[in-house]
C-alpha cells in the first residue's frame, strides 16, 4: 500500500517566452502604477520661480473681464420653435 503512494513533485511545464513577458510586463505595469500614486500622495515643494510665475499668471487672469457667452444657436432653435407654436 505504501508502494502505491506517489510523492515526486508534479512535472510543471517551462514558461513560454509569451507568458515571461505577461508576467514581467505586469510586474512593471503594477510598479508604474505605484509610482504615479507615490507622485499623488508626497508632494514635491515648487521652486520659488515656478511660484512666481503661476502667481503673476493668476493675477493677469482676474484683471480681464469675462466675455460675455452669446446663447448658443442649439437654444435659440428650441426659442423660435417654442414661438412657432
Amino acid at each position: 500500500m505504501a508502494s502505491d503512494l506517489d510523492f515526486s513533485p508534479p512535472e510543471v511545464p517551462e514558461p513560454t517566452f509569451l507568458e515571461n513577458l505577461l508576467r514581467y510586463g505586469l510586474f512593471l505595469g503594477a510598479i508604474f502604477q505605484l509610482i504615479c500614486v507615490l507622485a499623488i500622495i508626497v508632494p514635491i515643494p515648487k521652486s520659488h520661480e515656478a511660484e512666481a510665475a503661476a502667481s503673476e499668471s493668476r493675477s493677469a487672469e482676474t484683471t480681464r473681464k469675462p466675455k460675455a457667452t452669446a446663447p448658443s444657436t442649439n437654444k435659440r432653435l428650441k426659442k423660435e420653435a417654442k414661438k412657432k407654436r
